[in-house]
């Protein structure tokens, strides 16, 4: 049995070292080593995915496949994973949690250090949909305030909130960072964005709450959105894991559970087919018609299979 850990108070892992230190930042974004970052060649030629009006992108935490999959504690995930779409091969890239949700947004790591405090000025997500004209928002649970970028208030840590240190929105698009009690309101008002960043605080995304808790929450929160005449239009869910347990090193963060959520998915899809989170902030981009990828999201394995 994979041993619970608490990664984000942990220090910068052998692994990453490793990485660090063979490749460098620059290096690892170009992906100087496939094998240890999981990072994929261009495919020739890939054809468009199709095209949502609302993408969501849900991260729970710390905890890997084999956990998470098939667990009676989780059955509303699994119940998901039966539905849609599961990618069985999916790999976070690092250990600890600030570098996953930096190469979910940048398509960089960033930094491997989770009490970071610095900006962020790289190419990035809230960028990207800027330039397009895309609307975001993100919705983090027990944030303290609309607009908040300081430090953790616990059961809200600020590096699960990866937006806050972008300069792109401390330079003016602060109020784009809302609690997620905001999102009930957005949903039933027909006001969601084209992008969302859902949060659980860490008692709801399995960091210190159980499986239970967090299979909870998910069935609380994401039915209803799923359900929804909005969603059912134009909607696209993918629900990852920041990293897995801290003993696996597989590819870097470890081998973990991912989601892809859609009227347009197909149903029952498993797919074999390695992709880390480079692939889901190019999935993102994409199907809202954005085709400037940041980062290692420009050479990653697109993730078109799972959708029709």
């Amino acid at each position: 049995m994979l041993i619970k850990h608490d990664s984000d108070r942990c220090p910068l892992s052998v692994r990453g070292l490793l990485i660090l230190a063979t490749c460098g930042l620059l290096a690892v974004v170009a992906g100087c080593s496939a094998a240890s970052s999981g990072f994929q060649n261009p495919q020739a030629s890939p054809a468009p995915p199709p095209q949502f009006g609302h993408v969501f992108l849900l991260v729970e935490e710390n905890h890997s496949y084999t956990e998470v999959i098939g667990s009676a504690s989780m059955p509303y995930f699994n119940s998901l994973a039966s539905t849609y779409g599961l990618a069985t091969q999916y790999y976070a890239d690092f250990h600890p949690s600030i570098s996953d949700y930096f190469m979910l947004t940048t398509g960089q790591p960033v930094t491997f250090d989770n009490g970071f405090t610095g900006t962020v000025s790289a190419d990035n997500l809230v960028r990207e949909l800027n330039k397009a004209g895309k609307t975001w928002k993100s919705y983090a649970e027990s944030l303290p305030s609309v607009g908040y970028t300081g430090g953790d208030v616990y059961p809200y840590f600020r590096h699960h909130n990866p937006f806050t240190y972008l300069t792109d929105v401390q330079n003016g698009e602060t109020a784009n960072l809302v609690p997620f009690s905001e999102f009930a309101s957005d949903l039933g008002s027909n006001r969601l964005p084209n992008f969302s960043f859902i949060v659980p605080n860490v008692q709801d995304d399995a960091h210190d709450g159980s499986l239970a808790q967090a299979d909870s929450w998910l069935q609380q929160n994401v039915a209803p959105l799923i359900s929804s005449a909005q969603f059912q239009k134009d909607g696209l869910l993918i629900i990852t894991f920041d990293e897995g347990d801290i003993t696996d090193l597989t590819r870097g963060g470890g081998h973990v559970a991912t989601l892809v959520i859609s009227p347009r998915a197909i149903k029952g899809h498993q797919s074999s087919v390695v992709y880390q989170h480079q692939s889901t902030l190019r999935l993102v981009l994409e199907t809202l018609g954005v085709n400037s990828l940041p980062g290692a999201a420009s050479v990653a394995a697109q993730m078109n299979e799972f959708l029709q």
